[in-house]
């Protein structure tokens, strides 16, 4: 599975060409849009965006590990993951496309 990476600069190229704003303005709005959901996990919320999917914050409790080279355990310390989920619409979308 060989693509592009889609970066910051071209969501703002993006909104940039369909939307109509300046430059510095789409680049703004992305940056906010961004900001704002990064601002709403840290602080535990889970972020749901319509037919696209939902993002929460998953508290991982500490567990036992193993180092892969020396075969040693090694505790795996409590923390937080970041988790997606995607929705039906965008399933669908993705698998219309193979």
């Amino acid at each position: 599975m060989a693509g592009q990476t889609i970066t910051r600069a071209d969501l703002s190229e993006a909104v940039y060409e369909q939307v109509g704003l300046s430059r510095n303005e789409s680049a703004t709005l992305v940056e906010t849009v961004l900001d704002e959901i990064s601002t709403a996990l840290e602080r535990g919320e889970s972020v749901k965006i319509s037919s696209f999917g939902s993002f929460a914050v998953r508290q991982k409790g500490q567990r036992l590990g193993r180092n892969p080279k020396t075969g040693e355990e090694v505790p795996i310390l409590p923390r937080r993951v970041l988790v997606f989920r995607a929705s039906h619409v965008l399933r669908d979308f993705i698998n219309k496309r193979q």
